[in-house]
């Protein structure tokens, strides 16, 4: 073992921060003077840990739900009687749901309509929060050959995730609807007034653009529009919900802050990506005049 005098271990400890710092601005400049290497790189570090990420996924997610189990022990009583009340609700609607399913059959019949043809999709399971080059994104793990590509939609079991921004050889990163530099084009379901969904790096989207007169309501249903052929109409995004500063923002429908199995749909979309991070500033949300 080789013994380092003091003063050579001083010079070491001094020289350390300089270097690590020269070392981050060479990596930032080789990712903007060649983005297709610095992409290449991160995808492969990313199928390398992707595995790593899997194995400590699973006891985590364990040991989540059974302090969940834990809690709702303590509610149980008060669980029961809102979910009595919610099963009498249920019944009702479900009455109304199987007239306007019957009503619905019979009118797409008289007028021979032709349903859209069922997307493809793959299931996957997000194992980590992996920014990359944006702030809010996530990695999901795939099989080899899995056949997904850029700009593919993503969705969990209750609405919009996100979209693909990055493929590897066994991971994607899905850039997220919060993230800055997302923009969904949506539709408010009451109004049927059409506004976009921009990013803020926050856990809600904000609204904008929305037309003059038709502001949107509290609550409000949002859904994904077919605008420029961006996203595929009626995927659920959230509701509104207006912050302390009566901003209009979605509360998102899908479990962004705690995703796990996820589905890729290829809607057979082919649209430019967001730009690179930082590159997006945020906008007014106030509508336009």
């Amino acid at each position: 073992m080789i013994r380092l005098s003091i003063p050579v271990r001083q010079a070491l400890a001094r020289l350390t921060l300089p270097v690590l710092i020269v070392v981050a601005f060479g990596l930032m400049l080789l990712g903007k003077v060649d983005a297709v290497v610095a992409e290449r790189a991160r995808m492969t570090l990313a199928d390398v840990m992707s595995p790593i990420y899997g194995v400590f996924a699973g006891p985590t997610e364990r040991l989540h739900e059974f302090g969940e189990s834990v809690s709702r022990l303590f509610t149980l009583a008060s669980d029961n009687a809102r979910l009595r009340e919610e099963n009498e609700q249920l019944r009702k609607w479900q009455a109304i749901a199987l007239a306007l399913d019957a009503e619905n059959a019979s009118l797409k019949a008289n007028l021979r309509w032709i349903p859209d043809p069922a997307p493809s999709y793959v299931t996957a399971r997000a194992v980590a929060d992996a920014g990359g080059v944006y702030a809010r994104a996530v990695l999901v793990a795939v099989g080899p050959n899995h056949g997904i590509t850029r700009g593919q939609i993503v969705l969990d079991a209750s609405g919009l995730v996100g979209r693909v921004t990055e493929v590897g050889a066994r991971s994607v990163r899905v850039l997220l609807i919060t993230d800055i530099n997302s923009r969904v084009p949506v539709v408010l379901e009451n109004s049927r007034a059409r506004a976009i969904a921009m990013g803020t790096n926050g856990p809600r989207p904000r609204l904008a653009y929305w037309p003059s007169g038709t502001p949107p309501v509290e609550g409000e249903r949002v859904v994904t529009s077919a605008e420029a052929g961006a996203f595929p109409a009626g995927l659920p995004v959230g509701s509104v919900h207006y912050n302390a500063q009566k901003v209009p923002e979605i509360e998102p429908t899908a479990h962004l802050d705690r995703l796990d199995v996820v589905r890729i749909f290829d809607y057979g979309l082919t649209v430019p990506l967001p730009p690179e991070a930082g590159l997006a500033r945020p906008v007014d949300s106030r509508s336009r005049k």
